[in-house]
């Protein structure tokens, strides 16, 4: 018996040690995207104010969250059928300092070789098939910006209103994190590292 709680105990501290390493990497992963992923600069869209159930935020959308079809690589002609959901968009610092898309690519990376200025951004598309469609929806996995109890209203009205931008991180594989979020010039929000 005593053989057997000794068997359950090192069981039960592997596990325990799984789980933390698990947790621990998730959070080490996104705060070396925060650290060493270059900085872009994107223009805030509202899109849908709140969730009641799940505390105040803010949906928003990008100057890239929709694409034209004429910027993506690889697309047959008339079917129109692409290559997984994953994209990838290339980005280069424009007018203002704000990041725009300057192409793309189903499944990897665009073709020609990345410019000094510029970086690669992870996203998905449900699209199936854009033989139809003029844009491409994208998300990047930073559409939700979540804020302290009370404070997405005022924020949600004055993205109609004024020019918003967020900061995000980039790492070397196009996965990003937000970094910071700015009304106009006033920083409303910086994400620590940890």
């Amino acid at each position: 018996m005593r053989h057997q709680s000794r068997y359950l105990l090192a069981i039960a501290l592997a596990v325990a040690v799984i789980q933390i390493g698990v947790l621990a990497s998730m959070i080490v992963s996104r705060a070396a995207i925060l650290r060493d992923g270059r900085e872009v600069v994107l223009e805030v869209h509202p899109v849908d104010p709140r969730d009641l159930l799940r505390g105040d935020y803010v949906r928003i959308g990008y100057n890239i969250s929709s694409l034209p079809k004429e910027i993506f690589e690889g697309v047959s002609g008339e079917t129109g059928d692409v290559d997984g959901s994953a994209v990838f968009v290339r980005l280069e610092a424009g007018e203002g300092g704000i990041w725009n898309a300057v192409s793309a690519r189903f499944g990897e990376p665009p073709s020609a070789a990345r410019a000094q200025n510029q970086v690669d951004i992870r996203g998905a598309t449900p699209i199936g098939n854009v033989s139809q469609a003029q844009l491409i929806a994208v998300d990047y996995g930073i559409e939700r910006f979540y804020l302290p109890e009370g404070e997405g209203k005022s924020i949600e009205e004055g993205l109609g209103e004024r020019p918003f931008r967020m900061i995000v991180a980039v790492d070397d594989s196009g996965a990003a994190q937000i970094k910071a979020f700015y009304d106009g010039d006033t920083l409303i929000y910086r994400e620590p590292l940890y």
